[in-house]
């Protein structure tokens, strides 16, 4: 029987999941359900070793011989900190040393309770990997402890070999032990290009034959990466998904308004569209609905291919890393014999042609659409984030406009001085949308001697934070609105005239159709920032009726489709 602790049940099942076969054993209370497990698992040769500075390098001798990895297991407090040598030692001769520590619930650390010290970390950079599991209480806790364990192991022979460090906190009652077996996990693995291809070439040979339903989400990509990636993808009848930011050209064979497509489906058209396979290339995906959608899909597989070989988990089903360019990775793809038949990839392509594209009343989001349908050719867009990148993705750019955003970590701020400094050693022209809030907290972005006349600036201002007036669930009443949205009635009209801008007000359809020569005149001689003034209960309104407006075309064409 093993302890019904499951953090220590996804540790122990993944670590035999990924081969490690040898375990350094301390003894101590602490750490008792690991170490039961460890010596109720037949899979494991068990070593004791009662003083941890011996144990680790106890360990790091056991795996030079078998060059392998190897465990060593020690319990809380200064027992911890006694593996500190072995470990300085295991990176700088680069050893596969797995140290795992049990540990005491993180609030009891530093209140004079026994054999406690801050453990998370404890080892600084002598680790390539230091993860801190969760106690898992809910199956987002056990997913999360099973992802952490799978990036750690995953470091121990990232191009050569190395310490990580594994933490478990344990609370009490630790002696617990009902479980009959180790569960079935989920293990993670990483393929390359090592062999010249060879290696990655094998595997697609053996795992692409598995999948019938095969989706590429292409995400937040350089022009240059998305030129490669849409020289493989383009007319090779693959399901690919791609957003604004992924920077794919227009006339490429990517499906486009695919958020629209998953708000406005039925629960029997969702099952239709759902992948066996997903395939991620590049960066951060803007679609919360895409995210959901993927997430819900039973028994989903997902293969995430990044040039640094690190994992995201995005989807909840990542199985497989493939450290190569989007570019190198699809070359070797599309040599399999055992590609997607190109029905799926329809599917998509017919769902997407089937939706509605309802007009809207003067609002943000009629003011988004007129100004980036109206963009020239080659031009650049920065974004910011919020409502701007989203109303952006209901939007077709011109073919050859290049996409920026500050997609990192998603944040208000820096997308005026992101902008400016991309437009101050650009040679095209380059427009930001930004939202009212998100232009204020950066406004000192104009005030530099870099501005040039090739900078276009669209300030949507509605007096606050629109997107929170479309937030499911949330109940605004009173002064929670005012504090939510950060209601204003600020104007960028003195502040951009002092710094030189050419400034365009916009109220009302007619002032902004009027306004658009003004802001794509290229023979400008100085910067133009264009202020669309709109009131914030209509734009959340018309962003409803649109939604709705689609919803109902779909439902309507599927049912005279049955017809």
């Amino acid at each position: 029987m093993y302890s019904d602790k499951k953090n220590v049940l996804q540790l122990v099942a993944l670590l035999r999941a990924h081969g490690i076969r040898r375990a350094v054993l301390c003894p101590g209370s602490r750490n008792v359900p690991l170490v039961q497990a460890f010596a109720t698992c037949e899979d494991f040769e068990c070593f004791s070793v009662t003083d941890e500075r011996s144990a680790g390098f106890f360990a790091v001798g056991l795996a030079l011989h078998v060059q392998a990895p190897v465990v060593v297991c020690c319990t809380s407090g200064s027992a911890l900190l006694n593996l500190h040598p072995a470990v300085c030692e295991a990176f700088y001769r680069r050893v596969p040393l797995v140290v795992i520590s049990a540990d005491r619930p993180a609030a009891w650390i530093g209140q004079m309770d026994g054999q406690t010290l801050p453990q998370p970390g404890v080892f600084g950079g002598l680790v390539r990997k230091a993860v801190n599991l969760p106690e898992v209480r809910t199956g987002e806790d056990e997913w999360y402890a099973n992802r952490l364990v799978n990036e750690a192991l995953l470091e121990v022979d990232h191009h050569g070999y190395g310490p990580v460090h594994i933490n478990v906190p344990l609370s009490e009652p630790l002696f617990q032990f009902t479980a009959e077996a180790l569960p079935s996990v989920r293990r993670m693995v990483r393929r390359d290009m090592s062999d010249e291809g060879r290696t990655l070439s094998f595997f697609l040979k053996e795992e692409l034959p598995k999948y019938r339903r095969v989706l590429v989400v292409s995400g937040q990509m350089s022009s240059d990466e998305a030129a490669g990636v849409a020289a493989c993808l383009s007319g090779s009848r693959v399901a690919w998904l791609a957003e604004v930011l992924g920077n794919c050209p227009s006339a490429s064979d990517a499906v486009r308004g695919f958020d629209a497509l998953l708000y406005a489906a039925r629960e029997e058209d969702l099952q239709a569209l759902r992948p066996d396979l997903v395939i991620t290339v590049g960066g951060h995906v803007v679609s919360k609905r895409l995210k959901q959608f993927l997430r819900r899909t039973p028994s989903l597989v997902h293969w995430h291919v990044s040039p640094d070989g690190l994992p995201a988990d995005l989807f909840c089903a990542l199985t497989t890393v493939v450290e190569a360019s989007p570019a190198d990775f699809f070359r070797l793809f599309f040599r399999s014999e055992a590609l997607p038949s190109g029905a799926y990839a329809q599917l998509w392509h017919e769902s997407c042609a089937r939706l509605a594209s309802p007009e809207t009343g003067y609002s943000e989001m009629y003011a988004v659409r007129r100004v980036l349908e109206a963009l020239p050719p080659h031009a650049v867009l920065h974004l910011a984030n919020s409502s701007a990148v989203r109303l952006a993705e209901l939007c077709r750019l011109p073919e050859g406009v290049e996409v920026q955003c500050n997609r990192g970590v998603n944040g208000i701020e820096g997308s005026v001085s992101a902008a400016v400094g991309y437009a101050a050693v650009s040679d095209r022209l380059n427009f930001l949308l930004v939202g009212d809030l998100s232009f204020f907290y950066d406004m000192n972005a104009l005030w530099n001697g870099h501005i040039r006349s090739n900078l276009r600036i669209v300030v949507l201002n509605n007096g606050g934070g629109a997107i929170f007036h479309a937030l499911p669930g949330l109940d605004m009443a009173g002064d929670t609105r005012r504090f939510v949205t950060a209601s204003h009635g600020a104007s960028a009209a003195g502040w951009a005239e002092s710094q030189g801008f050419t400034y365009l007000r916009v109220t009302d359809t007619v002032s902004l159709l009027a306004a658009l020569d003004d802001l794509l005149d290229e023979a400008a001689t100085a910067p133009v920032l264009l202020e669309v003034f709109t009131d914030a209960e209509t734009d959340a309104e018309e962003q409803r009726n649109y939604y709705h407006a689609v919803k109902e075309e779909w439902i309507k064409r599927c049912s005279l489709r049955k017809g």
